[in-house]
Protein backbone atom coordinates (compact mmCIF):
# COMPACT_ATOMS: atom_id res chain seq x y z
CA UNK A 1 0.00 0.00 0.00
CA UNK A 2 1.73 3.44 -1.06
CA UNK A 3 0.50 6.06 0.83
CA UNK A 4 1.24 10.12 0.17
CA UNK A 5 -0.29 12.79 2.78
CA UNK A 6 -1.24 16.19 1.80
CA UNK A 7 -2.63 19.24 3.37
CA UNK A 8 -0.27 20.61 5.69
CA UNK A 9 1.04 24.10 6.03
CA UNK A 10 1.32 27.24 8.07
CA UNK A 11 -2.10 28.23 10.61
CA UNK A 12 -2.07 30.29 13.40
CA UNK A 13 -3.29 28.70 16.61
CA UNK A 14 -7.26 28.84 16.92
CA UNK A 15 -7.29 27.76 13.54
CA UNK A 16 -8.24 24.82 11.21
CA UNK A 17 -6.51 22.44 8.59
CA UNK A 18 -8.03 19.17 6.51
CA UNK A 19 -5.41 16.56 6.25
CA UNK A 20 -5.68 14.10 3.65
CA UNK A 21 -4.10 10.80 2.76
CA UNK A 22 -4.36 9.06 -0.63
CA UNK A 23 -4.12 5.05 -0.90
CA UNK A 24 -2.63 3.36 -3.64
CA UNK A 25 -4.39 0.26 -2.88
CA UNK A 26 -7.52 -0.70 -4.63
CA UNK A 27 -8.60 -2.83 -1.78
CA UNK A 28 -8.52 0.46 0.13
CA UNK A 29 -12.09 -0.17 2.09
CA UNK A 30 -10.53 -3.11 3.34
CA UNK A 31 -7.92 -1.47 5.19
CA UNK A 32 -8.19 0.41 8.61
CA UNK A 33 -6.61 4.12 8.53
CA UNK A 34 -5.02 5.60 11.29
CA UNK A 35 -2.93 9.06 11.80
CA UNK A 36 -0.10 9.63 13.50
CA UNK A 37 2.47 12.88 14.32
CA UNK A 38 5.95 13.51 14.75
CA UNK A 39 6.98 16.56 16.50
CA UNK A 40 10.86 17.66 16.02
CA UNK A 41 12.97 15.17 18.61
CA UNK A 42 10.00 13.44 19.89
CA UNK A 43 8.99 9.97 19.02
CA UNK A 44 5.99 9.62 16.87
CA UNK A 45 2.64 9.90 18.21
CA UNK A 46 -1.15 8.21 17.87
CA UNK A 47 -3.50 10.66 16.72
CA UNK A 48 -7.17 8.71 15.56
CA UNK A 49 -8.01 5.29 13.57
CA UNK A 50 -10.98 4.71 11.51
CA UNK A 51 -12.41 1.01 10.43
CA UNK A 52 -13.34 0.20 7.35
CA UNK A 53 -16.55 1.04 7.22
CA UNK A 54 -16.20 4.00 8.74
CA UNK A 55 -18.80 3.62 11.25
CA UNK A 56 -15.39 3.21 14.07
CA UNK A 57 -13.46 5.67 15.10
CA UNK A 58 -11.23 5.70 17.88
CA UNK A 59 -8.63 9.25 19.32
CA UNK A 60 -5.77 9.66 21.27
CA UNK A 61 -6.82 12.06 24.46
CA UNK A 62 -4.71 14.79 23.23
CA UNK A 63 -6.67 15.45 20.07
CA UNK A 64 -10.24 14.36 21.23
CA UNK A 65 -13.16 16.59 20.37
CA UNK A 66 -11.08 18.84 18.57
CA UNK A 67 -9.66 16.34 15.37
CA UNK A 68 -11.87 14.27 13.32
CA UNK A 69 -10.55 11.84 11.59
CA UNK A 70 -13.28 10.30 8.17
CA UNK A 71 -12.61 8.54 4.82
CA UNK A 72 -13.88 8.08 1.61
CA UNK A 73 -13.58 4.22 0.34
CA UNK A 74 -14.76 5.73 -3.34
CA UNK A 75 -11.64 7.77 -3.69
CA UNK A 76 -9.53 5.65 -1.59
CA UNK A 77 -8.67 8.71 0.53
CA UNK A 78 -8.84 8.86 4.56
CA UNK A 79 -8.76 12.98 5.89
CA UNK A 80 -8.30 14.26 9.33
CA UNK A 81 -10.07 17.66 9.84
CA UNK A 82 -8.28 19.43 12.85
CA UNK A 83 -9.88 22.28 14.60
CA UNK A 84 -8.85 24.52 17.60
CA UNK A 85 -5.03 24.17 16.74
CA UNK A 86 -2.55 24.98 19.01
CA UNK A 87 1.70 25.80 18.71
CA UNK A 88 2.07 22.05 20.29
CA UNK A 89 0.34 20.55 17.10
CA UNK A 90 3.28 21.28 14.99
CA UNK A 91 4.69 18.20 13.84
CA UNK A 92 5.10 15.89 10.77
CA UNK A 93 1.86 14.27 10.35
CA UNK A 94 1.82 10.61 8.97
CA UNK A 95 -0.94 8.22 7.68
CA UNK A 96 -0.96 4.82 7.89
CA UNK A 97 -2.84 1.64 6.91
CA UNK A 98 -3.26 -2.13 8.34
CA UNK A 99 -5.80 -4.67 8.02
CA UNK A 100 -6.53 -4.66 11.77
CA UNK A 101 -6.99 -1.78 14.47
CA UNK A 102 -4.11 -3.47 16.69
CA UNK A 103 -1.51 -3.03 13.99
CA UNK A 104 -2.88 0.25 13.01
CA UNK A 105 -2.55 1.91 16.75
CA UNK A 106 0.71 0.14 17.54
CA UNK A 107 2.44 1.89 14.11
CA UNK A 108 3.63 -1.23 12.85
CA UNK A 109 1.18 -0.91 9.38
CA UNK A 110 1.99 1.23 6.74
CA UNK A 111 3.57 4.20 6.07
CA UNK A 112 4.17 7.35 3.56
CA UNK A 113 5.29 10.30 3.14
CA UNK A 114 4.02 12.46 5.56
CA UNK A 115 2.62 16.53 5.53
CA UNK A 116 4.30 19.44 7.79
CA UNK A 117 1.88 21.45 9.98
CA UNK A 118 2.80 24.55 12.06
CA UNK A 119 1.08 25.91 14.22
CA UNK A 120 2.03 29.51 15.31
CA UNK A 121 1.21 31.16 17.96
Amino acid sequence: VQLQASGGGLVQAGGSLRLSCAASERTFSNYVMGWFRQAPGKERTFLAAIYWSADSSYYADSVKGRFTISRDNAKNTVYLQMNSLKPEDTAVYHCTAAKNIATVTSGFGFWGQGTLVTVSS
